[in-house]
């Protein structure tokens, strides 16, 4: 199964760090990543732009509002994402835990990835099996 690993936190840059902060934090992303890589769960893991840079789309009918920034006004935003195949929620939770972000109150949510098969079932024998690929 396929699950993504979204990482929250309080938003600040690491430009703000200490290089040898900087050293210790890709390290241990490094670190995560190889472990991930050689149990051959890993499918993408990168960090994101702080909220300045993020865009938001809302679509209502004809309009589409385009504004500045992430969806919501919090402290905690979205840092970055580990896409992973797994087993079973066990072993997600295991790979979460090992996450280098889950340091100073940080949160990590786990979501599985939507299985469209479940769909396609669903559709058979109604003329409209091909609406899935």
């Amino acid at each position: 199964m396929k699950v993504l690993l979204t990482f929250y936190g309080e938003e600040k840059t690491g430009l703000d760090s200490s290089p040898e902060q900087i050293a210790e934090t890709f390290k241990t992303w490094g670190e995560f990543d190889a472990a991930t890589r050689a149990a051959g769960a890993m499918i993408a893991c990168e960090g994101l732009e702080g909220g300045h840079a993020a865009t938001t789309v809302r679509i209502a009918g004809d309009d589409r509002r385009v504004t500045d920034g992430p969806f919501m006004e919090t402290k905690e935003q979205l840092g970055g994402f580990a896409l992973l195949e797994v087993s079973d929620l066990d072993e997600a939770l295991e790979w979460a835990a090992r996450t280098p972000w889950n340091r100073d109150g940080h949160v990590t949510e786990i979501r599985p990835v939507m299985d469209y098969s479940q769909y396609a079932a669903r559709l058979e024998g109604t003329g409209l099996e091909g609406a899935i690929s």
